[in-house]
């Protein structure tokens, strides 16, 4: 009887990207609908409600990348101080480093003599046990850590587009607040149907459950708009 090898795929968990990218079109979604509502809830002019989205999707597509780039670059720096102080240990400390790793193996279940064998065989690769010992002590691979250009560069353009939906119908010439905060609707259930591709989760649960969260925003600013009026804008 011959042993058959399954194949199958994982998608990128660690690339940076989707994160950042899910993120900034949710956020863009959600910060211009919330935007639109409460001027337009203030009874603002069709112009100050495109003018005040252009300038919510300028300044939060900056604010985003901005924003991402920073937080991973400075992820990625703590993760590489830590693999300069663990690199250090293993040069200097390498028979405890070793012990401390197989430690960690026991309390796993594997077997003592197997776990110290092994940490012991990887004392001979220098790379490969700083590696390991990186993932067991920080649960990171140091080889694999996320962009922040990637990260900046997701974030920036799909808060753009998350943010220009909810303009489209005055941009086409609609003056219906309405029918604008309906576009940006359609826009976050579709935003969130689409996670489902990378998560697993059914698409109608993912879609239907960002629409009530921006629902929820857009109510509140609307309502906030509402009763300042315009008069004190």
């Amino acid at each position: 009887m011959t042993s058959q090898t399954v194949e199958h795929e994982h998608s990128d968990v660690s690339g940076g990207w989707l994160r950042p990218a899910v993120f900034g079109a949710m956020d863009g979604l959600v910060t211009n609908i919330g935007l639109i509502a409460g001027v337009g809830g203030a009874g603002v002019e069709p112009g100050t409600i495109v003018l005040t989205g252009v300038a919510g999707l300028v300044a939060g597509a900056i604010s985003m990348a901005l924003g991402e780039f920073s937080s991973v670059k400075a992820a990625n720096e703590q993760v590489a101080a830590e693999v300069a102080k663990e690199r250090k240990e293993l040069r200097h400390n390498p028979v405890a480093e070793a012990n401390e790793l197989a430690e960690r193996w026991i309390e796993r279940g594997l077997p003592a003599d197997l776990a110290h064998q092994v940490a012991d065989a990887l004392k001979e690769n220098p790379e490969e046990a700083l590696k390991v010992h990186v993932q067991e002590e920080l649960g990171v691979d140091p080889n694999s850590q996320p962009s922040p250009w990637l990260a900046a560069i997701s974030s920036f353009v799909c808060f753009s587009i998350g943010a220009l939906i909810p303009l489209l119908s005055y941009l086409l010439g609609s003056e219906s607040l309405w029918f604008a905060l309906g576009v940006g609707g359609l826009g976050l259930f579709t935003a969130g149907a689409l996670t489902s591709r990378f998560t697993g989760k059914p698409w109608l649960l993912t879609g239907l459950r960002q629409l009530v969260l921006g629902a929820c925003a857009a109510g509140a600013t609307y309502l906030i708009g509402s009763l300042i009026g315009v008069s004190a804008i």
